[in-house]
């Protein structure tokens, strides 16, 4: 039976909800071809089953902030996802700060290990620094699914650095995040 992974690339291509910019780039094309390259290597593995929250460039969720986020939720929810992955970029106004990090409901948890998981493999393939698996109760994309989820943090769009490694190189952070989840399921 293939574990049904949920990839949820963050924020829409126009308003509402789009995503954080910097260095000359948008959250929300980075999400969405980390995401697609993500799909890609999953559904090659027999394992997986997959399925995207934006499955084209124009996908559009929600009218509303609120609104982007439920769709997205309850598109997991009702498809009976084993896992729900949300891929985003980060954002600091201090340019300097860099690395991954991952954001989870609640530690310890299903959830955490696997964002262990993946962020070693996004060290190991993109050498940014993992800065850590944080507990983010409050996010409504952890609170309302009802599978583990982890919100993936790739690197700092405000960090010219982070941002072109994440811009030129996604399927990099892809390979990153899928090796990861190899190791989690025991699969490598």
């Amino acid at each position: 039976m293939a574990i049904k992974v949920y990839i949820d690339q963050g924020h829409n291509p126009r308003s509402p909800n789009t995503g954080a910019e910097g260095s000359g780039y948008t959250e929300q094309d980075i999400t969405y071809k980390v995401g697609q390259s993500l799909a890609t290597l999953l559904r090659s593995n027999g394992n997986f089953e997959v399925r995207l929250s934006r499955p084209t460039p124009e996908t559009q969720l929600g009218t509303s902030n609120a609104g982007s986020l439920q769709a997205r939720v309850n598109d997991a929810n009702s498809w009976g996802a084993d896992y729900f992955i949300s891929i985003h970029a980060n954002a600091s106004l201090n340019s300097s700060v860099s690395g991954s990090e991952a954001l989870v409901y609640s530690q310890p948890s299903i959830a955490s290990e696997l964002g262990e998981d993946i962020l070693r493999g996004l060290n190991e393939a993109t050498g940014l620094q993992n800065r850590g698996v944080k507990v983010r109760p409050g996010l409504y994309v952890l609170r309302k699914t009802q599978m583990p989820a982890v919100l993936v943090e790739l690197g700092f769009i405000s960090n010219p650095y982070d941002a072109n490694l994440m811009a030129n190189n996604p399927s990099l952070f892809a390979q990153g995040i899928y090796n990861g989840m190899l190791d989690y399921f025991s699969l490598s």
